[in-house]
């Protein structure tokens, strides 16, 4: 039955990452640990994997339909970055879970990190039409951005989140739509690259097969229905599902941090 519950969780959350291009991650870490069902180790690790799942789909499908809205020119060096900070944020992720005592307050750590990021995001969000925007175009700049994403991303198991869209919006002027691409992308391959160095560094939590056959299929299946509303959905009623989104996080992540810091 919990199998089940994450799927579904998994397919609702991808559904709403690729609309708004948060990827999803940032929905499913936050549920699964309100649920209290496995470790946080675990439970980032299938995040993670969902994410990709995700990921994979909507930004191959952007390549293949040759509709897609990334720039290549910071495209390219914002990607390198969020490569080489997935890694370092996953080898953050190891290294604190190694000096932690408990693995509550590795959950800890993640939440009260979450839960800022998401009341920044909320806020920036709500004020963006007051705040002026930049035009970054320096290679060295998006890496450095890029890596900073990417470690967030990995080290909170979250895919990107809602992060990715603020720093696209204010650091590029990207449009909505054009942010939820590129965001998609930083989170492509911010996961593969943290997937990889768990592989490697042979920390892969233990978990039911059959929990992550589910997660990812629901990962999957979201990504295709989210692609198709993305399309069809106007950028008012993205942004308003966006708002909507982070204040339920808010909430849940105020849950978590209370239940792990009992």
């Amino acid at each position: 039955m919990i199998d089940f519950i994450y799927f579904i969780i998994c397919f609702a959350a991808s559904v709403v990452g690729a609309v708004c291009g948060v990827g999803g991650g940032v929905i499913i870490k936050p549920l699964m640990d309100a649920f209290g069902d496995m470790n946080v180790t675990a439970i980032s690790f299938l995040s993670g994997c969902t994410v990709l799942s995700m990921s994979t789909y909507s930004v191959l499908r952007s390549e293949i339909s040759g509709k897609s809205r990334s720039r290549k020119k910071t495209g390219i060096p914002l990607t390198a970055g969020a490569a080489l900070g997935g890694m370092i944020g996953k080898c953050i992720f190891n290294f604190v879970k190694e000096t932690s005592q408990d693995l509550s307050q590795v959950g800890a750590i993640q939440s009260i990190c979450l839960q800022i990021v998401t009341i920044g995001t909320l806020i920036y969000t709500i004020r963006k039409n007051y705040i002026r925007a930049k035009q970054i175009k320096s290679a060295c700049m998006c890496i450095i951005i890029g890596l900073a994403l990417g470690m967030m991303s990995s080290f909170l198991g979250i895919g990107g989140g809602p992060i990715n869209l603020v720093v696209l919006y204010y650091f590029f002027s990207m449009s909505t739509k054009v942010a939820v691409e590129n965001s998609l992308y930083i989170i492509f391959i911010s996961q593969i690259t943290g997937l990889i160095s768990t592989v490697v560094m042979g920390s892969i939590p233990y978990f039911h097969v059959r929990t992550l056959i589910l997660m990812v299929s629901g990962g999957i299946l979201g990504g295709i229905l989210g692609r198709y509303w993305n399309d069809k959905i106007e950028i008012k009623t993205i942004n308003k599902l966006f708002i909507t989104l982070l204040i339920l996080l808010i909430m849940i992540n105020f849950y978590n941090m209370c239940a792990y810091l009992q």
